[in-house]
C-alpha cells in the first residue's frame, strides 16, 4: 500500500470522526416522532419550523440574532483603533495593549464569566441585556483585533507617506486609503465575533442568567423538561450559520490570508 493510500484512508478516518457527530445530530433533528432515535424513523421537517414558530424559540433566536449582532459591533469599535494605533505606533510599549486586547480570549471562559458576573453585580447591572453584548464584545474582540492587525500589516506605508506628503491629515488618510484597504479584514473580524457570540452560553449566562434567553441557554433551560429534537435542529442550525458566514468569507475574500497565512509574494 503506498503512502498515498495511507494519507487518504487517514484523512478519509479524521473526517468521517469530525462529520460523524453532525451526521446524528442531523439524522436525529429530522425525526417523524419526538425520539432520540438514529437513524431516523420517519422524516419531518417540523422541528426545524418550530424555530421561527414556536414564540419560545423564536423569541431566543431573536436575542441571540441581536446580541450577536450587537457584540460583533461592539467588538470592531474596540478593536480598529486599538488596531490603528498599533499600527501607527511603532513602540516596545504598545505591546502593552496588543496584548490586553488578546487578554480575554486567551483566558479559560468560566474565569471571564465569573469576572464579568462579579463586575456587574458589583455595579448592580446584572441581569441587563446589554451587559451581555458588553460582555462579548469585550471576550471577542481578539477576534477582529487579529484580523484588522493583518489588514493593517498588508498596507503599502508607502502609500500613507505619499497622502501625507499631498497634505492629507490622520482622519483623511484613515478614510480615504485605510479603511478601503482593510475592509475585507474589517468584515472578518465582524463575521468571527458574530458567529461565535451566536453560539456561547458561558458568559451569556453569567452576565444576563435567565433574563433573557438567548438560543444556547434556551437549549439549557428545556433539558429541564425534555429533550425534543428541535433542539437538535437549532444545533444544526448553528453550523450552517457558522458555515455560509465562513463560506462567503472564503468566496469573497482571499480566506488563508485573512487568517494570517502569507502567500508567496508576502514571503
Amino acid at each position: 500500500m503506498s503512502a498515498t493510500t495511507l494519507r487518504r484512508i487517514l484523512f478519509t478516518l479524521v473526517a468521517l470522526f469530525l462529520v460523524g457527530p453532525l451526521i446524528v445530530v442531523a439524522g436525529v433533528s429530522v425525526n417523524e416522532q419526538q425520539s432520540l432515535t438514529f437513524p431516523p424513523q420517519g422524516f419531518s421537517l417540523s422541528w426545524y419550523g418550530q424555530i421561527f414558530t414556536d414564540p419560545g424559540w423564536r423569541s431566543a433566536l431573536v436575542n441571540s440574532l441581536l446580541l450577536a449582532a450587537g457584540a460583533a459591533t461592539l467588538a470592531v469599535l474596540i478593536a480598529l483603533p486599538l488596531a490603528w494605533f498599533l499600527w501607527r505606533r511603532i513602540a516596545p510599549w504598545a505591546n502593552v495593549f496588543q496584548l490586553l486586547g488578546v487578554a480575554p480570549f486567551i483566558l479559560p471562559p468560566v474565569i471571564t464569566a465569573l469576572g464579568f458576573l462579579t463586575f456587574w453585580a458589583t455595579v448592580g447591572a446584572y441581569g441587563q441585556p446589554w451587559t451581555a453584548a458588553i460582555s462579548h464584545a469585550i471576550f471577542f474582540v481578539t477576534l477582529p483585533l487579529v484580523t484588522l492587525s493583518l489588514g493593517f500589516n498588508s498596507i503599502d506605508r508607502s502609500l500613507v507617506e505619499a497622502a501625507a506628503t499631498m497634505g492629507a491629515d490622520d482622519r483623511t488618510v484613515l478614510r480615504t486609503i485605510v479603511l478601503p484597504l482593510i475592509l475585507p479584514y474589517l468584515i472578518s473580524g465582524f463575521a468571527f465575533a458574530f458567529v461565535l457570540s451566536l453560539n456561547e452560553y458561558i458568559v451569556a449566562y453569567m452576565t444576563v442568567g435567565f433574563t433573557m434567553e438567548t438560543l444556547p441557554i434556551k437549549i439549557f433551560n428545556a433539558l429541564r423538561y425534555g429533550y425534543t429534537p428541535t433542539m437538535a435542529a437549532v444545533a444544526v442550525f448553528f453550523v450552517v450559520v457558522a458555515a455560509v458566514v465562513f463560506g462567503l468569507i472564503a468566496r469573497f475574500g482571499d480566506l488563508p490570508k485573512l487568517l494570517g497565512a502569507l502567500s508567496g509574494d508576502d514571503k
